[in-house]
């Protein structure tokens, strides 16, 4: 072990002394010696140990743990350290910005345990709420993380749509139109995604060739039909590669796996004698309606196809914001603006969701305040009609399942939204019985981001979801699909079994800022996966229709 692994040692350690928030002058003398090791000319492995301590800077404690790492590899209170540090918090040391003193107030004042949740934080404008964090900060650190995140390999749908017209542009330019197409995962609007996959109908070689660049990315495989490169920012690009028709490489690089072996083994001969490059041809040669290549994804498809397929909900059957924060909690817009929006992008409605008391992190509503916003309401409701404002509520969940009001608070709102934002490592049963209890509340109507995951951050809790589609059910309560894009929760593969079940379901930006509207773009796109339509979709409803809603379920 050289000097400069031994003072990676004492440096790591004092930066979680400071995480953790424990002894200063223990964190300022181990920073210290990290520092003194790296300059020193002469090489410790090869001092003699009972030297070590006489050096300068080095007292006979830190010389001790020299000892140890040489003799061992490890550090035992590094290694204590650790193991009592989530593997996020140590991660955060990566992101430019943040200290380890602002680490310690991110993990042990505001909870946050991962990259993920931090930068959802800082996109939910909570950061500033902190001490130590003003806007700025909050905004350098959104930077670094999103610049951290894409250089780890791994993109988020919306991510990469900021991306692919460029590369896309650039690869038609460099070869035609009609011998590039996007295909594989993107094309099937995965939610996540680690390689961007393009058919272009050329040799490798003439690809290879216009690679040829100043700055070349990577090539990292080569074969016959495929060449695989890597970015600057890490990430693949695949390209299936050679002669051939178009429709055929493109349906067989779109669908998935198990969709693609279903279709060959139920109709081997169709992809022979294709006669245009038009994959509606296929289809046809099937006796099968076009599936759309983001159902591409199970053999389910194919089976439910042939008696036709229902038109799937699309951007434009959105008609209304549910589930938004305004300045009154951790929103960055006042209710006039958010309301204006709305109004210039034609919705009809708005359910205003700010944040309930127990999340003091997000300024959530006491409810002396919830009195004034809701007069507020009022008043604009009077000058904006017909445009209305909905008065609602983000109700946590608490631990026990209970919602964070008494009776004669909740029943104040048009409609409550009940989420679970705390004590998230729990167990299946305890996350089941927590969610069941909260929807069973006859003042939930819409119960929100079900799992609590983060995309490529976090895991959501552990659920029984078809215990608790069932509930919702059972209660009459609509099920969110959360369209943040770094949450797009419920999963879309769990909504097929709630359409069966009848659960409506509701396409919800959770906006915290009027950029944030746009969100429901990728809430369409993921809803479109699991097969929902607009009738399904409570935010497709028109202002008569969620009137309707609003009074299907009576509270005695």
């Amino acid at each position: 072990m050289d000097n400069a692994q031994i003072a990676e040692h004492f440096s790591l350690l004092s930066k979680l002394i400071d995480i953790h928030g424990d002894d200063g002058f223990r964190s300022r003398s181990y920073g210290a010696a990290a520092f003194t090791i790296e300059k020193l000319p002469q090489h410790l492995a090869s001092t003699p140990r009972e030297k070590i301590a006489g050096i300068k800077g080095i007292g006979s404690s830190v010389a001790g743990k020299i000892g140890e790492l040489l003799d061992t590899g490890k550090l035992t209170i590094l290694h204590d350290y650790l193991v009592s540090t989530p593997p996020g918090v140590v991660e955060m040391l990566n992101i430019k910005g943040i200290g380890p003193k602002k680490i310690h107030i991110i993990w042990k004042e505001m909870g946050l345990e991962s990259i993920g949740e931090l930068l959802y934080a800082c996109e939910e404008n909570r950061l500033t709420r902190y001490k130590g964090f003003g806007e700025k900060t909050q905004q350098n650190v959104t930077e670094s993380i999103r610049f951290y995140l894409q250089n780890q390999g791994h993109f988020l749908y919306a991510e990469l749509e900021v991306l692919f017209p460029q590369i896309d542009q650039y690869l038609k330019k460099q070869f035609g139109e009609e011998k590039v197409s996007v295909t594989g995962r993107y094309r099937r609007q995965e939610l996540t995604i680690e390689e961007l996959e393009f058919v272009i109908l050329e040799t490798n070689e003439t690809i290879k060739k216009a690679f040829r660049t100043a700055q070349p990315p990577e090539l990292l495989e080569e074969k016959e039909d495929r060449l695989l490169y890597q970015l600057k920012n890490n990430l693949k690009l695949r390209f299936y590669t050679g002669e051939g028709l178009m429709a055929k490489r493109l349906f067989e690089t779109t669908g998935s796996e198990t969709f693609l072996e279903a279709f060959h083994h139920s109709y081997p001969e169709v992809l022979k004698g294709l006669t245009t490059g038009d994959e509606h041809e296929i289809f046809q040669k099937a006796g099968l309606p076009f599936i759309p290549p983001f159902l591409r994804e199970d053999a389910a498809i194919i089976r439910k196809s042939a008696t036709g397929l229902p038109r799937v909900i699309q951007t434009e059957d959105i008609r209304a914001l549910i589930h938004c924060h305004s300045n009154w909690s951790d929103g960055s817009n006042t209710l006039e603006d958010m309301a204006a929006e709305c109004i210039r992008r034609g919705w009809e409605y708005m359910v205003l969701s700010d944040h309930s008391q127990s999340a003091a992190y997000a300024n959530g509503l006491k409810p002396d305040r919830i009195l004034e916003q809701h007069r507020q309401v009022d008043t604009l409701n009077q000058s904006l009609a017909p445009f209305r404002i909905y008065k609602s509520i983000e109700s946590d969940i608490l631990g026990d399942g209970s919602l964070d009001y008494p009776e004669e608070i909740l029943r104040r709102f048009d409609l409550v939204i009940a989420s679970v934002h705390s004590n998230l490592g729990m167990q299946e049963d305890k996350a089941n019985a927590r969610l069941i209890k909260a929807i069973e509340n006859p003042y939930t109507r819409i119960l929100g981001h079900m799992t609590g995951r983060l995309l490529l951050s976090r895991n959501g809790y552990p659920l029984d979801h078809k215990k608790i589609i069932d509930a919702c059910a059972a209660n009459q309560v609509v099920i969110e699909l959360n369209a943040h894009p770094r949450r797009l929760d419920i999963d879309w593969k769990w909504i097929p079994y709630a359409l069966d079940k009848n659960v409506l379901l509701s396409i919800n930006p959770d906006a915290h800022a009027l950029d944030g509207y746009e969100d429901v773009k990728y809430g369409v796109l993921a809803a479109q996966k699991g097969g929902l339509t607009a009738s399904r979709n409570l935010s497709s409803f028109t202002l008569s229709e969620f009137e309707k809603f609003l009074h299907s379920k009576r509270i005695s």
